[in-house]
């Protein structure tokens, strides 16, 4: 090979090798530029924590510790309404109700809790269409204070029921509502907590979630005999709902958002039921007791055996014999069988 050629290789090496670095120099140097950029973006900076609700909360939800936390929140977009953390009072917050529908991560505001004493907290704790009615309780008719705002109870009515010649009473308790959410006891709208305990206290009223018309009812049932409330157990509540969702009684409508769902199934949770009453009476627990009340057509019979002695024809008063009841379609009658 001549020295021109030779002399023309190495030139073209030496190009071809200092390109290959100029290149990886240019990409090199601007790859580092990105990297530091999205080095620098990463670290996001947090702004104050502010009160967020950790589920869609309905109108009319009695906040709970669980309902609600404390999430960081961009600086430039917290408002004046919102409850930050180290500002606010938690203790305060806990019991209020909500004013108007909040979505799961949405920042509450302080005009959308209505606390306890302020005006329209009772109107905001109920539901649409329901209302609220109060009811004297004790130590023994009101779980002794084991009842809780936002539990819900059955109302058992005992009364004693007249009939029979005899005197005696028919005793009978009955279950005649069942699923009625507890609002307040006495005017105590939350639980109180010490230590992380829930303070137990007999109270001397109770006011419960109801219908119009089981208003009514429990007006009625008040002047008939005595109220007694029967705790509910949660598992109870959450079972009687999925069953209602699967027989249909509870329709979640198609493509509806989480917030639709859990507002449409926390409405048919806490609603009352009026179904089909149980009851017992006297004789299921004594044989001494009753378990029916005599027919009037039996009491009509008791009177006319003690009513007074039969006369003759004469006007002579006589005392009969052994009787028998004698019936000719719907009318009865007691016939003597024999005279002494």
């Amino acid at each position: 090979m001549d020295k021109k050629k030779l002399t023309l290789l190495l030139v073209a090496l030496v190009i071809a090798v200092g390109t290959a670095l100029g290149a990886r120099t240019l990409f090199v140097g601007a790859a580092a530029p990105q990297a530091s950029a999205a080095a620098a973006a990463a670290p996001e900076a947090k702004g104050p924590k502010v009160l967020v609700a950790q589920r869609a909360l309905p109108v009319g939800t009695i906040i709970t510790a669980d309902s609600v936390s404390y999430q960081a929140w961009p600086k430039d977009m917290v408002q004046d309404a919102y409850f930050i953390d180290g500002e606010a009072d938690m203790s305060k917050l806990l019991g209020t109700v909500v004013r108007y529908p909040v979505t799961a991560g949405q920042p509450l505001t302080q005009g959308a809790l209505v606390a306890p004493g302020d005006r329209g907290f009772l109107a905001a704790a109920l539901g649409p269409g329901m209302r609220a009615i109060t009811i004297p309780v004790s130590a023994k008719t009101g779980v002794a204070g084991f009842v809780f705002p936002g539990d819900h109870v059955d109302l058992v009515l005992t009364q004693s029921v007249k009939g029979g010649g005899d005197g005696q009473q028919l005793k009978a308790s009955e279950t005649i509502l069942k699923n009625l959410r507890v609002l307040a006891t006495d005017q105590a709208t939350s639980t109180e907590t010490v230590e992380g305990k829930s303070v137990v206290r007999t109270s001397s009223t109770v006011t419960l979630e109801v219908t119009p018309r089981i208003a009514e009812k429990v007006t009625v049932a008040e002047t008939i005999g005595q109220l007694s409330l029967s705790l509910r157990s949660l598992a109870d509540n959450q079972s009687e709902l999925d069953k209602m969702v699967a027989s249909g009684a509870v329709k979640l409508p198609e493509g509806a958002s989480k917030e639709q769902e859990d507002r449409i199934l926390s409405q048919a949770l806490n609603r009352p039921v009026e179904g089909p009453t149980t009851f017992q009476t006297g004789g299921d627990v004594s044989r001494f007791q009753r378990s029916t009340v005599p027919a009037a057509r039996d009491q009509q019979m008791a009177r006319q055996m003690a009513a007074a002695p039969a006369m003759t024809a004469t006007g002579i008063p006589v005392r009969l014999g052994p009787t028998v009841r004698v019936t000719r379609g719907k009318s009865t009658e007691v016939v003597s069988v024999g005279r002494n």
